[in-house]
């Protein structure tokens, strides 16, 4: 339990690091939290880090700064998400904080969008 709850207060340090961007919000998943904007997933809280989504362009820039994705283990394989770990960066400065969740957030756009089949609205 007391898990869950720093990842619930590192999720909510989160939150208030995104003040500015409208349309924020959390859900518990998994041990962890998605990180929402206007009901579509852009990053997630796992293990108290901050993880954006990334399409194989924006997985470079994290990849070049040394941050790995998202992995966690099923079936005794070590599976591997198109989420990459931010830099420090992101909560020492809210521009920063707002430069990665807005790509992350397009991302997430762009890969919904892609999706076949009727597409859940998303409110921009």
């Amino acid at each position: 339990m007391a898990d869950r709850n720093r990842q619930s207060a590192f999720a909510e340090f989160v939150l208030e690091q995104m003040a500015g961007i409208p349309g924020i919000g959390k859900r518990a998943m998994f041990g962890g939290f998605g990180i929402y904007r206007n009901g579509l997933m852009f990053a997630l809280v796992a293990d108290e880090d901050l993880y954006f989504k990334a399409n194989d362009h924006l997985a470079e820039d994290f990849i070049a700064l040394g941050l790995p994705p998202f992995a966690f283990q099923s079936k005794g394989k070590t599976m591997a998400l198109k989420y990459y770990r931010t830099p420090e960066s992101v909560f020492e400065d809210s521009d920063q904080m707002r430069h990665w969740a807005e790509k992350a957030y397009r991302c997430a756009l762009r890969n919904a969008e892609s999706k076949p089949g009727p597409m859940r609205r998303i409110r921009r």
